[in-house]
């Protein structure tokens, strides 16, 4: 399944990326995905094998009007394929690709304590600096680290923990004995 999700999210990317459309079509399609998961009913239509191709067609006609053609003709290509099920790999695949498009990194910085906004803005800002990324930045607390800072970046994570320096402490002591 993630491998059909990565093709024709790709696919969508590049017609889209073509046509200038990349942004459009990225929040068509979010709009499109919040819908179908807030809503089991439509699950149920779009997933289901007991509705034909043609009901579930005209269905997304209904419920989509309005969108860009290159993302109507994706999801009806997924209705004829019988593959409307990978369409929440898809987007997050195709935001994946967007955000790579856009240089932007999601970056959680997680603390013991509440930090001063202009500590995480300075923390951000470094980040910026070195990556060359344009940066989401979330602040988070978590107390069962103890001190120190959790950072993950994209998907590299940086433990400077409190908790985590005691864990490795302790398993040098256990390996010890």
């Amino acid at each position: 399944m993630d491998e059909i999700a990565r093709v024709y999210a790709q696919a969508l990317f590049d017609v889209a990326r073509e046509k200038g459309k990349l942004d459009v079509i990225r929040d068509q399609l979010g709009q499109f995905v919040d819908v179908l998961t807030g809503n089991r009913d439509l699950q149920v239509f779009f997933f289901s094998p007991y509705f034909s191709s043609g009901e579930k067609r005209d269905g997304l006609e209904r419920a989509i009007s309005g969108a860009e053609p290159e993302l109507t003709n994706l999801l009806e290509l997924l209705i004829e394929n019988h593959r409307m099920p990978v369409i929440f790999r898809l987007r997050a695949r195709l935001d994946e690709l967007w955000a790579d498009e856009n240089k932007l990194l999601e970056v959680r910085l997680t603390s013991a304590v509440k930090l001063d906004p202009k500590v995480v803005d300075r923390v951000g800002a470094e980040i910026e600096r070195q990556t060359g990324h344009k940066i989401e930045l979330e602040s988070a607390v978590d107390e069962n680290i103890l001190g120190g800072l959790v950072l993950r970046v994209g998907n590299m994570v940086l433990d400077a923990s409190l908790r985590n320096k005691l864990e490795k402490l302790r398993k040098e002591v256990a390996q010890a004995a």
